[in-house]
């Protein structure tokens, strides 16, 4: 650094030196060397220098002001912004939502399975079910006990040639209320869905209109400098990040609400079907 800044002064000390015409490097005329510089020049280059690499430095270690890019924006690219905010902290909520609402249900579905597995007749898993707290397959239970109660009153629930049709009456009406519990489970997957879909593309309409908006200011200010056009083009592509950050957690959150979903139909179909086989056998026990 020593050796550069003294090479510096000394072109400058040189340039600076006005020539003695007709004067040669023998000419005894010709004006003496320039001085070295003094230590406290070299010293003050130095600073300089110094100071304009950590200025250079500071400048690449700036962070980005999201809120700064904001302001920038254009109203078209500022209601882009507050559209994927919106739809961002909806999705939020959602992930939460769902993750509880999943975990609530498969342990009340495990704890209603393993009551009701205790029963050997329709009259036993009634006073079985009626201590455990409200739950969806505890809905289909209480469908399919209303069949069986409705045919015992009319007196068909010993005779061996209304078995089919008994059996029919209550995987229906318990098939029905499955459905209803299922599209409670799975409320707002459709909303995910469009934002995992559409988010990204709300977010590359806020670019590009900020993008031709730069383009304009470019023509309009007969610059070309990066420093005239980046603001405007950083705060283009802040809408594309936040569309992504809007679409990844709904893509994740549906993923994982359509497999639980999935998983938990399947825990009800079973439980239909181990319903329909108690049934069957207490009218098989009570007709013989």
């Amino acid at each position: 650094m020593n050796a550069l800044t003294y090479s510096l002064l000394s072109l400058y000390a040189q340039a600076t030196t006005p020539a003695t015409p007709g004067a040669t490097p023998t000419d005894p005329a010709a004006p003496p060397p320039p001085a070295s510089p003094s230590a406290e020049e070299l010293a003050a280059a130095q600073a300089a220098a110094t100071e304009s690499a950590k200025t250079a430095a500071g400048q690449g270690e700036h962070s980005l002001n999201l809120l700064s890019l904001f302001e920038k924006l254009e109203m078209v690219e500022k209601v882009v912004m507050v559209i994927l905010l919106i739809a961002t902290i909806y999705t939020l909520a959602l992930v939460i939502e769902k993750f509880v609402v999943m975990r609530g249900t498969n342990a009340k579905i495990k704890e209603f399975t393993a009551a009701f597995r205790k029963a050997n007749s329709v009259e036993e898993a009634e006073a079985i079910v009626r201590k455990l707290p409200a739950s969806g397959i505890k809905s289909m239970f209480d469908a399919g006990m209303n069949e069986v109660r409705k045919t015992q009153d009319l007196g068909l629930y010993t005779m061996r040639d209304a078995r089919d049709h008994t059996m029919q009456r209550v995987a229906s009406a318990m098939t029905i209320k499955q459905n209803e519990n299922l599209e409670d489970i799975g409320s707002s997957m459709t909303f995910l869905a469009s934002i995992g879909s559409n988010a990204p593309f709300i977010g590359l309409f806020g670019t590009v209109w900020g993008i031709m908006n730069s383009f304009v200011g470019i023509v309009a200010t007969q610059s070309t400098s990066l420093v005239a056009v980046a603001p405007g083009i950083a705060g283009a592509l802040l809408a594309t990040a936040a569309g992504l950050v809007a679409a990844i957690p709904a893509v994740l959150t549906y993923n994982f609400a359509a497999k639980q979903i999935s998983k938990i139909g399947g825990k009800y179909e079973d439980f239909l079907a181990e319903f329909v086989a108690l049934v069957s056998r207490d009218m098989d026990r009570r007709g013989a």
